[in-house]
């Protein structure tokens, strides 16, 4: 990866994403493979007069950490942890896995425990800016099938950095969310149609949001938190995703006032079925999300890029976003992604009856 681009995307994230100031400390969660935009990041920081603050974990340390830890170690978060955390200014993670099925034979019971425990840790950056990106790996490239050299050029497409001036590039994508926004927001009902899947939802009085990058870099989605009670019909997701180091594939879930009442994954089903029961929330939708992001034409089993894919979208079973006035409660959040573009059998979203997109565009 030449330094360059290095610079540029450690420039977005620091004056675009996160409008770092001087005087600000930013926690930095990443691993050592991501040494070189990590490297980049914190001299960068330092130049704009931050503090930054980093974790970088060693490659098998989640690993370790589920093989080893104590009962009460799964079950809470160290208080320097939270303490720490409150005392920073904002919180960016890199995620740079060099094995993706790495959990996939640790115990679900455990990974929900260390969900609910993390949640204060969530709690303690609430209001603060944020942001998760990806940093290109040689397992990312795997699951994605392509070499290492087409999943950079795929990832920095995604994100603008091959453009002249990608904070301008992400001013064009949330000028356009905006218009879409304008539809979205009067609407009381979505309904969305495709091949195995007939899903009414209402989202009346809920807040609609930009995702412009900001928060998610790639980004390129809208989304809000619809009604809590609201779901029914059937929803059949044609997007696989890797979740926790296991595949999840070809989902379908049965709504009824706006809980699941029936479940099924043609891969990754005993996960599914786990991941349901973590809470009371779980079964409910915390998000539904359409994707803009046209300069990502093709899953790569990541839900970061997948559920930005333009002409698709995607529901969240679990835990709401406050912002969009969602009020679902859950340790879990996973969103799921529905394809609705040819040739996967294509499909339609529509406002109270009028169509909004169809076939993966616009209307």
């Amino acid at each position: 990866m030449n330094d360059p681009i290095l610079k540029k995307w450690a420039d977005l994230l620091c004056d675009y994403c996160l409008q770092i100031k001087a005087g600000q400390g930013l926690m930095l969660d990443s691993t050592s493979t991501a040494l070189p935009l990590v490297r980049e990041l914190h001299n960068a920081l330092l130049l704009r007069g931050a503090y930054p603050v980093l974790n970088l974990e060693y490659p098998e340390q989640q690993s370790d950490f589920y093989q080893h830890a104590t009962n009460q170690i799964l079950d809470k978060v160290s208080s320097a942890e939270i303490t720490r955390m409150q005392a920073i200014d904002a919180y960016l993670a890199i995620r740079a896995s060099t094995n993706t099925t790495a959990l996939s034979s640790i115990d679900p019971d455990k990974q929900n425990r260390v969900r609910h425990a993390n949640s204060e840790l969530r709690k303690a950056r609430e209001g603060k800016p944020w942001c998760v990106t990806l940093y290109p790996t040689q397992a990312y490239a795997q699951d994605a099938g392509m070499s290492l050299a087409q999943l950079e050029q795929f990832m920095f497409g995604a994100m603008f950095l091959d453009r002249p001036d990608p904070v301008a590039a992400w001013g064009e994508i949330r000028a356009m969310q905006a218009e879409l926004i304008k539809k979205l927001e009067r609407a009381k009902t979505v309904k969305l149609e495709a091949n195995g899947t007939d899903l009414t939802l209402e989202v009346t009085n809920r807040i609609w949001r930009n995702s412009d990058g900001k928060r998610n870099m790639p980004s390129g989605e809208v989304f809000t938190g619809p009604l809590e009670t609201s779901a029914n019909g059937i929803v059949f997701f044609t997007i696989p995703s890797m979740v926790n180091g296991v595949e999840v594939s070809n989902v379908r879930l049965e709504f009824k006032n706006g809980k699941v009442i029936a479940a099924s994954a043609e891969k990754g089903d005993a996960y599914l079925q786990r991941a349901l029961e973590t809470d009371e929330g779980s079964r409910f939708l915390g998000e539904l999300g359409i994707g803009t992001n046209f300069g990502i034409q093709r899953a790569i089993k990541n839900i970061l890029f997948d559920e930005k894919i333009g002409g698709t979208a995607h529901l969240a079973l679990g835990n709401s976003y406050p912002e969009t006035l969602g009020t679902n409660k859950s340790a879990l959040h996973w969103d799921l992604i529905l394809d609705m573009r040819p040739p996967a059998g294509g499909g339609r979203i529509l406002l109270d009856g009028n169509v909004f997109a169809e076939n993966g565009k616009f209307v």
